[in-house]
């Protein structure tokens, strides 16, 4: 009796504020009940708004019974929906608001709004894939655009730039592995969740292609799928009403199919089909076509999505130089110290380029931090192998210090840590070779690594190796940075040469030197993947690198190629790769040797005068593209023929990397060819070209010629202010596009 009297008690007054809140005499009402409630304490009022979420949809089931189903939509709407929408956000703050370098630290978490930096976004580009080397871009980001550049900020990812017609639907942001994109849509959402912007979007979504992964075999309907990852929204069942945010981060990490072209047609948010077909249809719009979309991608991978099914690209462009003193000046609050090492790494160009990546400004920052103590008025790390191996090191101190007690006759290497980096290294070359950032048990078990040896791997070394918990509590588990990934991947197969003489990059054993098969590996691969592994492996060849790797390698025997034998190998390469891009690479992995001969020979030309006298060789000709490519400046002119009289169309062709940097070029008289003009449209059309004069007078064009010069010019990204030609009559720039 008792029980009954409390329970028509609070039906009653459940009752009476339904009935006010539905009322247009009240329009207030909800605002204040809401204000009541905030009275009650801690479990009291957990317990009453649970109640009261209870008992609303039981209201609304009776109200639709009763065939009243305009009051039942009412009360769905204008009190379920907020309750569930409050409680996402909380728990999306609750998920989102503390963020960890590296990866989680139990205990120390810090908050993402305390040392958020604004990131560099730029808007532009196309949905299409960039087959230009990773690495390549990172150092273009690093240089300064030769023009104005439309910036954009996160909380803007959805607001069209001004010029710009129709609505943003769907966005595409681009960035290279570690540059800030998951950062960038966790500051989203907790900006939106704590009521700080986009407060037009009633419901955001944030999921992970990680997430989805292990749907693979699964069906549901895109509600189903909604209730699974949000279960504060279930008293939801429709979202076509609503402003609706989905954020999928991680295209590169995707392992759906995603057949855009032959998948079938889906218009019914309730109806039951694979995750696959789901992403597809919301995507082209068929499904929830008022819903907006924000997926992130590394570069090589946005081809994914087809070009017309992507409104927007921006790209993550990481640190600006500014931003890079401003993250070492946080992290170090020692200011004679922070000022150490942002000096120190201003004089290694390879580290400032990279120090573009957040992730690899922590990375630099734990190594200086543990130097700087250990080793007072020694040399800091200047190249990425030293930088790496510092890092290992660090990584294996705390290891000892915390589980080891700091014993044993080599405190960095135990047997345990020796075992552990050797299974990582297999696990991190092995998934390398296929293009996996994300490793499954299947994946692990395959490098002949149980589960649980991989939990422990990720629980002792939790910088470098991470475990993380799936939708159905499967795990998933990656290395910390995908660097960090590919210096682990070089010292397996390092330690694998010296330790047994097997060379692991041939599928048949040769005389073939490791260094030397490296090299060729790398020049083969289409977009780079393999440059920062070659570089760590001829790093790790230099005895003054190796002494920090004691206790891990036991060279048995004299295999190695001599390093002077190496860096002959690769002036070899340099002088007949074709490729500017990859040249330049090689010449990174001379700096890793400490080999600058060619380019302090190009200097000495530059100096006395002589090198317009000379013919440069092919390697001569990368060590200037490569000094000039990575000075971090634009050219102001650049004429060939003042450098090499017998410049010829295969150098002009090898050269476009400097065209593409230069703000004037002078090809007069360079007996320019077919082949050569489709190169100049390329460099014309590119949207990171610096270019704004072009000088081609004295060169018999033709029609060939000219058409592949037209291509470039009316392309939207020409920013061409000059062009002077015996042939070619340029009109100015109408509204739509140039009349050449």
């Amino acid at each position: 009796m008792l029980l009954e009297d409390n329970i028509v008690t609070f039906v009653k007054d459940e009752l009476k504020k339904i009935q006010k809140s539905l009322s247009p005499y009240y329009p207030e009402c909800s605002e204040s009940q809401r204000e009541d409630e905030e009275v009650l304490d801690g479990e009291d009022e957990e317990q009453r708004r649970s109640s009261r979420e209870s008992f609303l949809k039981i209201t609304v089931n009776f109200l639709r019974r009763m065939k009243q189903e305009e009051l039942a939509e009412c009360l769905h709407s204008k009190l379920i929906v907020p309750v569930c929408q409050s409680k996402l956000k909380s728990d999306l703050k609750q998920k989102f608001q503390c963020v960890f370098e590296g990866i989680t630290k139990p205990g120390n978490p810090t908050l993402l709004n305390q040392i958020y930096t604004e990131l560099y976004i730029t808007e532009g580009g196309t949905g299409e894939v960039n087959d230009e080397h990773e690495v390549r871009q990172i150092e273009t980001a690093s240089r300064k655009p030769a023009r104005p550049e439309t910036t954009i900020r996160q909380e803007d990812i959805f607001k069209a730039s001004p010029g710009r017609d129709g609505p943003i639907r769907r966005v595409m942001t681009k960035g290279v592995a570690g540059i800030g994109k998951t950062v960038l849509t966790q500051k989203f959402t907790l900006d939106w969740a704590e009521d700080k912007a986009n407060q037009d979007i009633q419901f955001t979504f944030p999921l992970t292609f990680r997430e989805l992964n292990v749907l693979k075999e699964k069906k549901f309907s895109l509600v189903e799928l909604v209730h699974l990852f949000f279960p504060e929204t279930k008293g939801i069942c429709r979202f076509e009403e609503f402003q609706v945010v989905f954020i999928f981060d991680g295209l590169d990490e995707c392992r759906l199919p995603l057949d855009f072209h032959n998948n079938e047609v889906l218009t019914d948010v309730t109806e039951s089909t694979s995750v696959d077909v789901l992403l597809t249809n919301l995507i082209r719009g068929n499904l929830l076509p008022s819903a907006r979309l924000w997926i992130t991608t590394r570069p090589a991978a946005a081809n994914q999505i087809p070009p017309e099914c992507v409104d927007m690209v921006t790209e993550v462009r990481g640190f600006t130089d500014p931003q890079k003193d401003e993250y070492f000046r946080k992290r170090f609050r020692d200011e004679e110290q922070a000022s150490r090492i942002i000096s120190h790494i201003k004089t290694s160009r390879s580290l400032h380029i990279m120090c573009h990546i957040p992730v690899f400004c922590w990375i630099t920052a734990t190594v200086l931090e543990d130097v700087l103590k250990t080793r007072e008025g020694g040399e800091l790390p200047k190249t990425l192998t030293e930088m790496y191996i510092h890092f290992l090191v660090v990584q294996s101190k705390l290891k000892n210090v915390k589980y080891d007690g700091g014993a044993g006759t080599d405190p960095h290497w135990s047997p345990e840590s020796r075992k552990m980096i050797e299974s990582l290294g297999k696990v991190a070359f092995e998934q390398l070779q296929k293009g996996n950032l994300i490793f499954y048990e299947s994946d692990l078990t395959e490098c002949g690594i149980d589960i649980r040896a991989a939990s422990v791997y990720s629980g002792v070394f939790t910088q470098i190796f991470k475990e993380e918990r799936g939708l159905y509590q499967d795990k998933v588990f990656c290395f910390v940075h995908l660097s960090v990934q590919e210096f682990l991947a070089a010292l397996h197969v390092h330690l694998t040469f010296s330790n047994s003489g097997v060379n692991l990059l041939l599928e048949e054993q040769s005389t073939s030197w490791l260094s030397d098969s490296a090299v060729d590996k790398a020049l083969q691969s289409p977009n780079g993947h393999l440059d920062l592994f070659l570089r760590f492996l001829l790093g790790l060849s230099l005895q003054n690198n190796q002494k920090h790797l004691r206790g891990l390698l036991t060279l048995k025997g004299s295999r190695s190629q001599t390093n002077q034998e190496t860096i002959q190998y690769i002036k070899m390469k340099i002088n007949k790769t074709p490729s500017a891009e990859k040249s330049i690479n090689l010449f990174h992995c001379l700096n890793e040797l400490n080999d600058r001969s060619l380019v302090e020979q190009i200097q000495q030309y530059l100096t006395s005068g002589r090198l317009s006298t000379e013919k440069l060789s092919r390697a001569q000709w990368s060590a200037l593209l490569f000094m000039l490519v990575s000075s971090g400046k634009d050219l102001d002119v650049f004429e060939p023929k003042k450098i090499c009289k017998d410049f010829s169309e295969q150098d002009l062709l090898f050269v476009l990397g400097v065209i593409k940097v230069s703000k004037k070029v002078v090809l007069s008289g360079c007996k320019l060819s077919e082949r050569s003009c489709e190169g100049l449209s390329s460099v014309l059309s590119s949207q990171s070209s610096s270019l704004r004069e072009l000088d081609l007078s004295n060169n018999d064009l033709q029609d060939p010629e000219v058409k592949f010069l037209c291509d470039g010019l009316k392309s939207p990204h020409c920013q061409l202010e000059t062009l002077r030609s015996d042939q070619v009559t340029v009109c100015p720039k109408g509204e739509n596009e140039p009349s050449v």
